[in-house]
């Protein structure tokens, strides 16, 4: 978005002021080693430029990220040309490739997806606790714009946070604050180019069309300035939602480690409407192995029937909602798990947006996780005869992770099977999914 900006808006960010931003989003580590995610645009180009220095100033290292969607013919020689850009400045850089087929609709909620997960996979590898990412106050005032355009709640209106706990370590925002202008002025002095995506000027996308408004915006007191503001202040209100959704998660929620949820439907009727809404949105998305929540219509609609007393099963965000006496338990919808995905000795392999999984040394090569579906569920229990495994929901057993190997199912842990050849403990399978029931630590600009 284009700033209401005064002359000040365009002095570049000096060392001594980033070091402030990053001391505001601390501590770390005493040699603190960070990630970059790098489209090279200005913004991320600066952040890294930045963020290199800070750290090294540390004792530390940042490593730019660049994740290249193959999308466009050219993105490849741009994501090399980013690198050659940073290794004159010193800094490590990596390219991230998504590969496999793209969908033919909302490729750009795909994307994001991807971007996400690659970009976490990386530092999940490198035992980086730290993604910087370069949204500024103009990124934060057209996101409040868009989800205001939604129909969002409390949430999106909020926008972005500066700093986001992960299941890996943490992403933080720590030039949320600065207008777009104050970035381009540093690589500016620093005589640093950038690369300009052409999807930034292609008026099919809602972003490039509120920039073009921005002035009329800004004239009627809608400036980036008071937008970013507005949004600081929903933040605050977020942080106290989030509060007594983790109360109401500990008393009405149990979430078993084999990946769904049981939800006491009086503790729902006893919240008020919009920490049940909150609540039942995250044990969706840890359930269904989502990052974003469900449209807010969708969700109400659910939410509104779940009070009422379910008559049925529901589906929404790749979970099912099916009543079970006092309670209703959220599970996987079973069209929509995963394939197995391949485990490599020592490397963590993930799956489904739930589950992680490591094959340790002496176990059989070929080993895949999946999902233990109906047929296996039934061989479990046939090869556990006459132990029974543990009792769980009929819906949430074909969800439950498992081993394969060229035989079929290997090993279920969460039912304590193992026909692994005897090996007491050939993996570890844990759960890993991309959201968390509550979140903590939220800071507000």
């Amino acid at each position: 978005m284009v700033e209401d900006i005064e002359s000040t808006d365009c002095a570049p960010v000096s060392s001594g002021e980033f070091a402030g931003l990053m001391a505001r989003l601390g501590p770390f580590e005493a040699r603190p080693r960070v990630a970059v995610a790098v489209s090279g645009g200005a913004d991320s180009m600066a952040l890294a430029l930045l963020a290199g220095e800070w750290a090294a100033s540390l004792g530390g290292a940042a490593v730019a990220v660049t994740v290249d969607h193959r999308l466009r013919p050219r993105s490849g020689d741009e994501a090399a040309e980013v690198a050659a850009r940073l290794a004159e400045r010193g800094i490590r850089h990596a390219i991230l490739r998504w590969e496999g087929d793209k969908p033919a609709s909302d490729i750009q909620a795909a994307a994001r997806a991807a971007r996400y997960d690659l970009l976490s996979a990386f530092c999940r590898s490198e035992g980086i606790l730290h993604l910087l990412l370069a949204h500024h106050r103009d990124d934060q005032a057209e996101t409040l714009l868009l989800r205001l355009g939604r129909g969002s709640g409390v949430d999106g209106l909020a926008a972005m946070a500066p700093e986001r706990p992960t299941g890996w370590g943490r992403v933080l925002r720590p030039v949320l604050e600065m207008p777009r202008s104050r970035l381009v002025a540093t690589l500016t002095a620093g005589r640093q180019t950038w690369i300009e995506d052409p999807s930034n000027t292609d008026p099919a996308y809602s972003r490039v069309r509120l920039r073009r408004m921005a002035p009329v915006l800004a004239a009627e007191g809608l400036g980036a300035d008071r937008l970013a503001a507005t949004a600081a202040r929903l933040g605050r209100a977020r942080v106290a939602l989030e509060r007594a959704t983790a109360e109401a998660a500990a008393r009405f929620v149990m979430l078993h480690p084999a990946g769904f949820a049981r939800c006491a439907t009086d503790g729902f009727a006893a919240l008020a409407d919009e920490v049940g809404l909150r609540l039942l949105a995250r044990v969706l998305a840890v359930v269904g192995g989502e990052i974003y929540p469900p449209r807010a219509e969708r969700l109400e609609r659910l939410y509104d029937e779940v009070l009422r007393g379910l008559g049925g099963a529901r589906t929404l965000s790749g979970c099912r909602v099916v009543p079970d006496g006092d309670h209703v338990v959220v599970c996987r919808e079973p069209a929509r798990l995963a394939p197995p995905v391949a485990l490599v000795p020592g490397v963590w392999g993930e799956w489904d947006g739930r589950f992680r999984a490591l094959a340790l040394a002496g176990a059989p090569p070929g080993l895949r996780l999946g999902a233990l579906g109906r047929q296996g569920w039934r061989k479990v229990v046939a090869a556990m005869a006459p132990k029974r495994p543990p009792s769980l929901p009929a819906c949430a057993r074909p969800g439950i992770p498992a081993i394969y190997d060229q035989d079929g199912v290997s090993a279920v842990p969460h039912l304590g099977y193992n026909g692994l050849g005897g090996l007491a403990a050939p993996l570890l399978v844990e759960p890993a999914p991309r959201r968390s029931l509550t979140v903590s630590g939220i800071r507000l600009v």
